[in-house]
């Protein structure tokens, strides 16, 4: 009796529950009868167009199957023509007549007419399917199309020719950047091993290792005119030092016996090195920064440089006292970067606290503008033609910002990795070194060029940490890559015309 009286207590509670009517049950109602009737219009003018496609395959059909035994008999002289009678529904009904191989004239008003027939059929089905689809539906079908049409041309944008065409190693440890010098077969590479190499890019070598830091070199740049490199480390300093490079490559001796005699000699000429541990120019001291300096660049006019440091500030430098001549100070965390313009008295910093600035120093008083757009640390930020400046981010995106306006980016390039050192070319095409291996190009408008190839036989095994642009193809070497698998390629990239 209790187990009846309980399930009969759960019935009335489930009954109770039942009856309560939700209070948006009218418009869920409502919906459901609003999306059966779009089914149901869809489902009709799908079982149209079904049977209006079937028309037109048949029609078809029929007009080759009379078009072709046409053809025969104007060839054999031996066969029957055809007539087409259209129906007026828009449909084709097929009588075949006999006729006589020598009626030439009679055979060529048939064919006639069956085109002027299979043509009107054609032009009536395409009106009745246009009609069944109705304007909309076409207006919805270009928008698709156009769309369809972007995304196409994306991937024909892949037809980029990339390959590696030179490698050089010899690092100890990873490269935090690499340098190409203008109007010279050399590149330049600043390493965490504590030295920066310069490198002959014809033959591969090392032909000179500044071992004048006491810390990580952090950033390496060329003087533009002159044999000099400017280099900032993680003791606190930047230097300045001459990139006066042997070009002579040891030859082999001129006889067997010699070769025989003197080989472990040559071996070691072979594998011998040029150091440099003394600087022309130390910027440290008072004034100077108290923490790592994480990067540094010349100006313009090459007799001031900017370094940036982990002490959240910027200093620009005297070349000729080595003097500090202006702290630049407002960012709220480290920064990561330092970049001037090549041809304006403007630099831009870029810092952990998210953002970058822009400093002009072409007034006694130096303005300064901040850009706000990422929301991780800014890695890099460069200039580019056309009064532009570019940030990259380890927010995994890259964005392109005219220096008027500082509000809005004019493009937003979106990856899948954290960005570090980019580089734009003379030509506009940005090259972008990721975490995960990868080297992407896009131009400035934020559309893809092309990435990279990366196999286990070529390309970075490890994070590539920075790229760098040559002016003009060395070696036939475009591009310039260094990672932290201790290894710099060389790229050789063919950009399409319209690039």
């Amino acid at each position: 009796m209790k187990s009846t009286a309980t399930t009969k207590s759960r019935l009335a509670s489930l009954t109770e529950d039942i009856s309560i009517i939700p209070e948006d049950a009218p418009y869920r109602a409502r919906l459901h009868f609003l999306f059966a009737q779009i089914e149901k219009e869809f489902e009709q003018l799908y079982l149209e167009n079904l049977n209006l496609q079937d028309k037109l395959d048949n029609a078809t059909a029929s007009t080759k199957d009379v078009l072709t035994p046409y053809t025969e008999q104007r060839t054999t002289a031996a066969a029957s023509a055809v007539a087409l009678v259209a129906t007026g529904s828009g449909g084709a009904s097929l009588v075949a007549t006999p006729a006589t191989p020598s009626s030439a004239p009679l055979g060529d008003e048939i064919g006639a007419s069956l085109l002027a027939a299979a043509s009107s059929t054609h032009k009536s089905l395409k009106a009745k399917l246009s009609s069944a689809t109705g304007g909309s539906k076409v207006k919805a079908s270009n928008k698709i199309k156009a769309q369809t049409s972007r995304i196409v041309s994306s991937f024909k944008a892949q037809t980029v020719v990339s390959s590696v065409v030179r490698e050089f190693g010899g690092h100890k440890d990873g490269i935090w950047q690499v340098a190409a010098k203008q109007g010279q077969p050399i590149i330049g590479t600043a390493s965490a091993d504590h030295t920066a190499c310069i490198w002959g890019i014809e033959s591969g070598r090392c032909l000179l290792q500044y071992q004048g830091h006491a810390g990580s070199v952090n950033s390496i740049k060329f003087h533009q005119h002159r044999d000099l490199v400017l280099t900032g480390s993680g003791d606190g300093t930047a230097h300045i030092w001459q990139a006066a490079v042997n070009w002579e490559v040891p030859k082999k001796g001129h006889s067997s016996e010699e070769e025989l005699d003197d080989s472990d000699g040559q071996l070691e000429d072979r594998d011998r090195v040029d150091t440099l541990r003394t600087p022309l120019c130390e910027f440290t001291g008072l004034g100077g920064h108290l923490s790592v300096v994480v990067a540094a660049d010349w100006l313009s006019s090459m007799d001031q440089i900017i370094t940036g440091s982990w002490d959240r500030t910027a200093i620009l430098w005297d070349v000729e006292t080595a003097q500090p001549l202006q702290p630049l100070t407002g960012h709220d965390h480290e920064l990561t970067h330092v970049s001037a313009h090549p041809t304006q008295r403007l630099v831009v910093t870029a810092s952990r606290d998210t953002t970058f600035r822009l400093w002009d120093f072409r007034e006694a008083i130096p303005a300064v503008s901040v850009f706000q757009g990422h929301t991780e640390t800014v890695t890099s930020s460069v200039f580019a033609r056309d009064d532009k400046v570019v940030s990259g981010s380890d927010d995994r995106t890259i964005k392109v910002w005219e220096l008027r306006n500082m509000r809005s980016a004019l493009a937003t390039i979106r990856t899948d990795s954290s960005v570090n050192r980019l580089a734009v070319s003379t030509g506009g095409i940005i090259a972008i070194p990721h975490d995960n291996r990868q080297i992407r190009l896009f131009d400035l408008n934020g559309q893809r060029v092309a990435r990279l190839p990366r196999t286990s036989r070529q390309g970075h095994r490890r994070m590539v940490s920075s790229v760098a642009w040559a002016e003009e193809p060395l070696m036939n070497c475009d591009l310039f890559s260094c990672g932290f698998d201790r290894r710099v390629f060389g790229w050789s990239i063919v950009l399409p015309k319209d690039n």
